[in-house]
């Protein structure tokens, strides 16, 4: 059963010695951290990570730390827990329940770690022993810390996995890490950082690698467990959604330091600092009703090895003045109590209220010619009919024999016209990524249909014709260092399909420039390597290199999942911009339901192999009838912390079936909440009987049998 329907009386007993003792520091915070500084030696001088951090966190408090990459987020949660390398220099004061942690000895930290702090890391499977059972390494964490009775450190275990909600917790506390599921692991994570009662839990980017839905259980799971455990908790993370829907506090950090820090309302509501509002005003909202550009927070922070002159954000502000770039602000007070602002123009905000649109340029919505036409009358760029991919499951290693077949994709019917873009989401297995290599691969699918450009993939002769469609589709991948040949300098990365289909070389130096000004790139760095550039500027040079033949349609495979929040935002401004000059139509794969809220025109979400919902993104998003698409859009995260207080999550039991033994009729009634509360008729038809993609007005289509729709937003 799930942990978050089951009555109090259901839950193990409270673990009231944390609650006794949080309850006699009221007086005081659980953490003290002051004028924090870390310094780490490279070649190429000191860089200074953390520049005097400070903040507080009270009992049953959640401080949420937000910033971009190297801003120092984790340096800081690192120097808490006292795991930074021994070459680090570190200065300040680190104060838990009073006493001082910064200098202490491994062997004293160790007493403390897993006792009075509990940690929760971003990869549960590189953070657990792959060779202990769950269990094991649960009881190790109990035993460590006082409890000598094996008999008793087992039964904890097991109703530590209950109380997180791992369904048959007395046989899975026997499981080896890697029978668990991403969201399993987690939730072991959690339950080992809690084990033991801690005062504080700190959970670095808990969320970060898994699907939406898992993610809304992970966070429930976190406030279960500081509510049994009374314990404080800071939350790193990057995601503004999440911080708003759980923290208390929120501290911006910036270049090494908090720029600015308040209560969650004063900071998404009344922000003085430009970084936050810059930070804030760049995400894409999933609750938008109108769609408009994404205003960027240009460039990128600076390097920790040799900070410029004045205020670190200078370089990149709207704001910017004088004395910002030679004089760094303190952090003092603002508006509102408890709420500090480190810049020199924080009282003029806070004075005139200015707001993200105010203060940050939002580019205009370049028009797409084509989007004047009706649908049905622009040309038909991809067309998938029944598309369907399944793969033998073997067993044996010498003599092999088939056991069973993985249904990766199963009878799979979408078509995107020429200006479109199609977003196909869904949880981790759901088929996206099959569909995606399926269509690329151009090859007679097993079963089914693939059209592109009205040429059927099963008609083509050889290498030739395939390679004559390819010039009019292009893939730009989700991790774009891993994709870039680190041993060329951008300009052969970019030349290279040119050459390869026989663009003549004197050609070939103009449209690199080109192409290279197209996507927002200095055409004089052309001769650098990807390792020269950041996250956002590596991925617009895979976006030049897929542009490099003129292609009419683009897959883009989670295009942005990888950057942060401020660089996305410019990534996303691009495609929009580059779809209507250049008439592109793009096939869109996504985990965030935010982007695909904003750059989609249509789309369709997968379930086990197969389309559940599909329409124009704003009636399914605005009126999802299919239970699963209700679920995922209801756990998307809102950067809004009046809307995430008010809001109801439709959270899912369990994780997603295995595709070699789908369930039989809907494929998504072992984890429907609506199946629930059917009766027993309506619940034999959901058994029996697969549905089919049914009309729910316009072209919104649904494959539920009760479909109806429901606002989530």
């Amino acid at each position: 059963m799930n942990i978050l329907s089951r009555s109090q009386a259901d839950r193990p007993a409270p673990l009231t010695d944390s609650l006794q003792r949080s309850a006699r520091m009221r007086g005081g915070p659980v953490l003290e951290v002051e004028n924090l500084d870390v310094r780490f030696p490279s070649e190429d001088g000191s860089v200074h990570a953390v520049r005097g951090v400070s903040f507080a966190v009270r009992p049953g408090e959640v401080l949420g730390i937000v910033g971009e990459s190297g801003s120092g987020k984790s340096v800081t949660s690192m120097a808490v827990m006292g795991l930074l390398t021994p070459s680090a220099r570190v200065s300040g004061s680190v104060r838990l329940q009073g006493e001082e942690l910064l200098g202490r000895s491994d062997a004293h930290m160790s007493a403390i770690r897993g006792k009075n702090i509990g940690m929760v890391f971003q990869d549960p499977l590189s953070a657990l022993t792959p060779v202990y059972t769950i269990g094991d390494q649960i009881v190790e964490a109990l035993r460590a810390h006082g409890r000598t009775d094996e008999g008793a450190s087992r039964k904890r275990a097991v109703e530590l996995l209950d109380l997180v909600g791992i369904p048959n917790a007395a046989v899975r506390v026997k499981a080896f890490p890697h029978e668990f599921s991403g969201g399993m692991r987690q939730r072991a994570m959690i339950a080992m950082a809690i084990a033991n009662n801690p005062d504080l839990i700190i959970a670095d980017e808990p969320t970060t690698a898994l699907d939406v839905t898992i993610q809304a259980q992970i966070l429930e799971v976190l406030k279960t467990a500081q509510r049994e455990t009374g314990a404080a908790v800071m939350m790193i993370t990057h995601d503004l959604g999440v911080v708003a829907g759980m923290a208390d506090q929120v501290a911006v950090m910036y270049a090494g330091r908090v720029v600015e820090h308040g209560p969650v309302d004063d900071i998404y509501y009344r922000s003085t600092m430009p970084y936050t509002i810059g930070l804030l005003g760049s995400l894409p909202r999933p609750d938008a009703e109108e769609k408009q550009a994404l205003a960027p927070v240009e460039g990128n922070p600076p390097s920790l090895l040799d900070l410029p002159p004045g205020c670190p954000f200078a370089a990149r502000c709207p704001m910017a003045i004088d004395v910002c770039r030679t004089v760094e602000p303190a952090l003092a007070p603002t508006r509102g109590e408890g709420h500090t602002a480190a810049c020199h123009r924080s009282e003029e905000i806070a004075e005139q209220d200015l707001t993200f649109l105010e203060m940050y340029p939002v580019p205009r919505i370049i028009e797409r010619p084509l989007a004047r036409l009706p649908r049905a009358e622009r040309e038909e760029v991809l067309a998938v009919t029944d598309l369907e991919k399944h793969f033998p499951l073997m067993k044996g290693s010498v003599f092999k024999r088939r056991v069973g077949t993985v249904h990766a994709v199963d009878g799979v019917s979408f078509e995107i016209r020429a200006g479109e873009t199609l977003a196909l989401v869904g949880e981790s297995g759901s088929g996206k990524t099959t569909t995606l290599l399926e269509i690329l691969d151009l090859k007679p699918p097993s079963n089914g249909k693939v059209v592109v450009l009205g040429k059927d993939v099963e008609s083509l002769g050889g290498r030739r014709d395939r390679k004559a469609v390819r010039r009019d589709l292009q893939v730009v991948f989700q991790d774009p260092m891993a994709s870039l040949d680190p041993r060329m300098p951008v300009f052969d990365i970019i030349a290279e399909p040119m050459e390869a289909n026989g663009i003549p070389k004197r050609q070939l130096e103009d449209r690199v420039r080109e192409l290279m000004a197209l996507v927002g790139l200095e055409p004089s760095h052309a001769n650098r390597y990807p390792q020269h550039f950041s996250g956002g500027q590596r991925q617009r040079i895979g976006i030049a290199r897929a542009l490099a033949l003129e292609p009419k349609l683009l897959v883009l495979d989670e295009p942005v999942s990888a950057l942060d929040v401020s660089i996305q935002a410019g990534i996303i401004n691009l495609l929009d911009e580059l779809r209507a000059k250049l008439s592109l139509s793009y096939l869109f794969v996504a985990h965030d339901l935010s982007v695909v809220r904003h750059i989609a025109d249509r789309v369709a979400v997968m379930y086990l192999g197969k389309i559940v919902e599909i329409g124009e993104v704003d009636k399914v998003f605005e009126t999802p009838t299919h239970p699963y698409t209700q679920a995922l859009l209801s756990a998307i995260p809102v950067p809004d912390p009046v809307k995430e207080r008010q809001r109801e999550r439709i959270l899912l039991v369990g994780d997603l079936p295995s595709p070699a033994d789908p369930p039989s009729g809907c494929r998504f009634r072992t984890r429907c909440p609506k199946f629930l509360v059917l009766s027993e008729d309506k619940q034999r038809r959901c058994v029996e009987e697969e549905p089919a993609l049914m009309p729910m007005g316009g072209d919104q289509r649904s494959a539920c049998h009760y479909a109806q729709a429901v606002e989530v937003f």
